[in-house]
């Protein structure tokens, strides 16, 4: 997401992101390995980088604390060696330097994020009461870690071919998320080996084949649900449905689709997600868009599709 950001120097003109992060990284290449300009540079970049962390962010009105500041204090830490370690034999004409911080940041995700800190999150989401802000805030921190992992399994990824497998897989994380989510309670540190993701991979194992059976399903039924139309479009010729969908979805005449959204993010609307998806966005890319956490994002636009399934079907 290239959001302006303004520099503070006075009289200064604006800068995109990637543009302030190109800058940042030039400054740290300028100085010695170890010194002590080095590392303050290299401590700005940390920095600026994790302000757009998706995890270990502050609930509104209170600073972080427990397993949250751990991680963040990690993630930091974590985050400076990598780039340290890899900042001089970079080449910005090579590499767009989004990316290259992103792949970084993406190791360091993998790289703290281990099962005994997924294990403290979801031990931490527990002590909270259902409803409570506490509680929704745990909860999101959970999933968004649990995301970005890297250890969510393939379970049966050989049966399928890869673009119908990447379809039910993505319902089946959805839907593993969710049940996380409910079902927090009945986590029990002490079984599956006593490992966390063990328990969400079950889980898992068990969507992916509920997902396989629902989409098979539902393109027996009178109208496909929006997951078939998002596999409409990745064909070479969409049939008209589609086609009468999205022009439904893009005219709303009723204002309907664009009323609904995420709280106090009227942008983050249906119509703008859903026709994201149908131009064959992925969800990260619609959350970097957005800079809202994948899990809401899914969570709100499945809540949508239900509720609007009646004026799809008129």
């Amino acid at each position: 997401m290239n959001t302006l950001v303004k520099s503070c120097t006075p009289g200064s003109t604006f800068m995109t992101m990637d543009e302030q992060l190109k800058q940042l990284v030039q400054q740290a290449q300028r100085y010695a390995s170890q010194s002590e300009e080095r590392e303050l540079a290299l401590t700005r970049l940390v920095d600026e980088i994790l302000r757009s962390c998706k995890i270990a962010r502050p609930s509104i009105g209170q600073p972080l604390f427990s397993i949250y500041k751990e991680i963040y204090e990690q993630l930091r830490k974590k985050l400076f060696y990598n780039i340290d370690e890899k900042l001089d034999k970079y080449n910005p004409t090579f590499l767009p330097v989004r990316t290259w911080i992103n792949d970084l940041r993406n190791r360091t995700y993998q790289e703290v994020l281990n099962d005994e800190q997924l294990k403290k999150l979801a031990l931490e989401a527990q002590q909270h009461p259902p409803l409570t802000e506490l509680r929704q805030y745990a909860l999101g921190e959970l999933v968004e870690a649990i995301r970005l992992s890297g250890k969510l399994a393939h379970p049966h990824r050989q049966r399928f071919s890869p673009q119908f497998y990447d379809l039910i897989y993505e319902e089946a994380v959805n839907k593993t998320l969710t049940y996380v989510c409910r079902k927090i309670n009945t986590y029990d540190p002490d079984r599956g080996n006593k490992k966390f993701m063990n328990w969400v991979n079950f889980r898992l194992d068990r969507y992916i084949i509920e997902s396989y059976h629902d989409l098979t399903d539902s393109r027996l039924s009178e109208l496909p649900s929006l997951s078939d139309l998002e596999m409409i479009v990745q064909q070479e010729e969409p049939p008209s449905l589609f086609e009468i969908i999205r022009e439904i979805i893009e005219e709303d005449s009723e204002n309907l689709f664009k009323q609904a959204h995420i709280k106090n993010r009227p942008d983050a609307n249906f119509q703008a997600i859903a026709l994201a998806r149908f131009s064959g966005k992925s969800w990260d890319e619609i959350s970097v868009e957005f800079d809202i956490s994948i899990s809401t994002l899914s969570v709100f636009y499945q809540r949508c599709c239900n509720k609007f399934r009646s004026q799809f079907r008129e």
